[in-house]
């Protein structure tokens, strides 16, 4: 198994990246001896790894590298036979990962993740200081508190490397606990094990209504004013912290039985506001977005506001992450 996990297809190396958009294949060993014609090669679980192949290019795209190898899907075909088990399932269209598919792959981006832990706690037992910093945000983290912490980093720490993935707060979670990401920007959550989260600011929420919407040309709104219109509200895959708190807020002001539309993000809510379907409730950031068809209105009585901090894995070994996590904590912001 060894030797075909090792022994990839360069020129093919789109190909997988179809299936599998986090994989990157990169080469390893160099000035190693060719085996049966082929050069070891290794995954990586992500674009950021210190393992990225000298001949690969990337520019927004699956990188390639020019290099004859066996096929890619001979390879693959001989794994399959070794496990027992098919891991594509392939049609004249497509081709995707079946169930056991899916589970080899986590379990190898699961096993890298470990090897660049170990090296990141070999380097922090040595003292040596942290090279790269891999941060996970939810998207109003990256308009506001991102950048400042960024800029400190970077004044601080001149030669870091620094890797920004976006997600919800339960991907970024998952990969504060598997080791995959350093320092998390999220919605609050419990300290629970070696998760720690520490409360930077609060986001206020506003009433998104459209132009051509009676309330939008109105002085003051109150409660009463919204048991006449249409709610559009989060309905996301996974239960968010956002959803749960608009649901126990629409429960409390008696509000439940006037939602008549739901979407996944911001984005969505306040496109069908625009549409003039429905009044939201949308985060203030949202007034700076450019030909914005609606206005944001304060509602009397309510005020709506969902907190952003910083999550972080206390038994993350990282060389300098408790400087790291310092700097984040240092953008609290009092009273918002």
């Amino acid at each position: 198994m060894a030797t075909i996990l090792h022994c990839i297809n360069p020129s093919d190396i789109s190909d997988i990246l179809l299936l599998c958009p986090s994989l990157v294949i990169d080469r390893c060993g160099e000035g190693a001896e060719p085996e049966e014609e082929t050069r070891k090669w290794s995954y990586a679980s992500s674009p950021t790894s210190s393992r990225w192949p000298k001949n690969c290019i990337s520019a927004g795209r699956p990188p390639r590298c020019a290099s004859p190898q066996p096929a890619l899907s001979n390879h693959v075909q001989a794994l399959e036979r070794e496990l027992g088990c098919p891991l594509f399932i392939r049609s004249t269209s497509r081709v995707e990962l079946t169930r056991a598919g899916e589970i080899f792959y986590a379990r190898c981006v699961g096993i890298l993740s470990e090897i660049d832990l170990s090296t990141e706690i070999t380097r922090a037992v040595a003292g040596k200081t942290i090279r790269q910093i891999r941060i996970g945000t939810v998207y109003p983290a990256t308009t506001g508190v991102l950048p400042a912490f960024l800029a400190k980093i970077a004044r601080k720490y001149p030669d870091i490397r620094i890797h920004i993935s976006s997600g919800n707060t339960g991907d970024i979670i998952r990969g504060l606990e598997s080791g995959q990401i350093n320092l998390g920007f999220i919605r609050p959550v419990e300290n629970i094990g070696s998760l720690r989260f520490a409360s930077i600011a609060h986001e206020r929420y506003l009433l998104a209504v459209a132009r051509s919407n009676r309330l939008a040309e109105q002085g003051e709104i109150g409660i009463d004013d919204l048991r006449s219109e249409k709610i559009i509200a989060f309905n996301r895959q996974n239960l968010s912290f956002t959803e749960r708190y608009f649901n126990e807020k629409f429960e409390e002001y008696d509000l439940t039985r006037n939602i008549a539309y739901s979407c996944d993000d911001t984005y969505s809510l306040v496109s069908l506001v625009s549409a003039g379907l429905g009044i939201g409730f949308a985060p203030e950031w949202t007034e700076g977005l450019p030909n914005r068809a609606f206005e944001l209105k304060a509602v009397r009585g309510i005020d709506f506001r969902i907190g952003l901090g910083v999550a972080w894995n206390k038994e993350d070994p990282t060389a300098s992450r408790d400087d790291i996590v310092d700097i984040a904590r240092s953008l609290a912001r009092p009273g918002r």
